[in-house]
């Protein structure tokens, strides 16, 4: 086994939608107020009865069914998320059993923002190694759960929801469909995004985020493409975490991958966390906005200011 390819994609989003005019219902905001700094119209919030790994499950579901695989197919299953409630089982052993699956290896990733990156690359690792097969790898996050809905600094910025994707090894002679990863973290500045306390509450230094983001993670992602063997010129797509749609387009013109779709997906999901890539790939497949074989860019940065990143082809 040589490497590693997605093979399928899948998504979910709870039923309820909330407006930027529901939130200037509840604090001090307005439309106009959130999209001139943020970009967000819409959000997805999940009831108090859907827990995270619900939200995992349907998405895991759509994967599956998508590449015409049963749940017995998966050996290792591994979900990104840093809004889970319970210690254990943890969210990739409920998932496995929500789907009634034999007995897979079970983990879950806590890489907040940059979860799937993380999860993505992992899941490549073991494939590659022969330690498994075929992988399910998710990101799931219910954000409205950690937020103080009193803060229209943090809440009008999240939205619940959860992307999958089937993962296979490759063979001899098959090209590998993830590149090579490229991850690492700033520990010093960990504090500049948090979910702490109890209740656990996420809050975030805007300002520095954003500084970090928009100056910081450029270079990083041209040197993913190095990596790959692939030039920003050639990519098909971009799908960075959905934070803020003042990150998302001044990072990826810096990029320089002028030929490539950009997601945009924050403007109608907000920020869904390890959730955001995952549910903005799935989107953008799913609408045909790209083909099969096409690299794609996906980058992840955020919470302990990690960051993680890999092309990959388009399945």
């Amino acid at each position: 086994m040589i490497g590693s390819r997605i093979v399928a994609l899948g998504h979910y989003q709870p039923a309820k939608v909330l407006t930027n005019e529901d939130l200037a219902a509840l604090v001090d905001t307005s439309d106009e107020w959130i999209r001139s700094r943020v970009g967000i119209r819409t959000r997805h919030v999940a009831a108090d009865d859907e827990p995270v790994d619900e939200l995992a499950a349907h998405a895991a579901a759509k994967a599956l069914a998508s590449a015409g695989l049963v749940a017995d197919d998966i050996d290792l299953v591994l979900v990104a998320t840093s809004t889970a409630v319970n210690r254990s089982p943890n969210m990739a052993a409920r998932v496995a059993a929500r789907l009634g699956m034999g007995s897979p290896a079970v983990m879950d990733l806590n890489v907040v923002c940059a979860g799937f990156t993380h999860a993505l690359a992992t899941a490549d690792h073991a494939l590659r190694a022969g330690a498994a097969r075929r992988a399910l790898v998710i990101g799931a996050d219910k954000m409205a759960e950690v937020t103080d809905w009193s803060d229209r600094t943090t809440c009008v910025l999240v939205g619940d929801g959860a992307g999958a994707a089937v993962v296979e090894a490759t063979g001899d002679g098959e090209e590998p469909g993830i590149g090579p990863v490229l991850w690492g973290s700033v520990p010093e500045m960990g504090h500049a995004v948090r979910i702490e306390g109890t209740p656990p509450r996420f809050a975030q230094e805007g300002q520095s985020v954003y500084r970090w983001a928009t100056t910081q993670l450029p270079p990083i992602a041209r040197k993913v493409c190095e990596r790959a063997g692939v030039t920003p010129e050639e990519l098909a797509a971009v799908v960075l975490h959905q934070a803020n749609l003042r990150i998302i387009e001044p990072v990826a013109q810096k990029i320089g991958a002028v030929n490539a779709v950009i997601a945009r997906d924050v403007v109608e999901s907000g920020n869904t966390s390890a959730a955001s890539i995952p549910l903005a790939l799935s989107k953008l497949v799913e609408r045909g906005e790209i083909e099969s074989g096409d690299p794609v860019l996906l980058f992840g940065f955020g919470g302990n200011l990690s960051y993680a990143g890999q092309v990959v082809r388009c399945p």
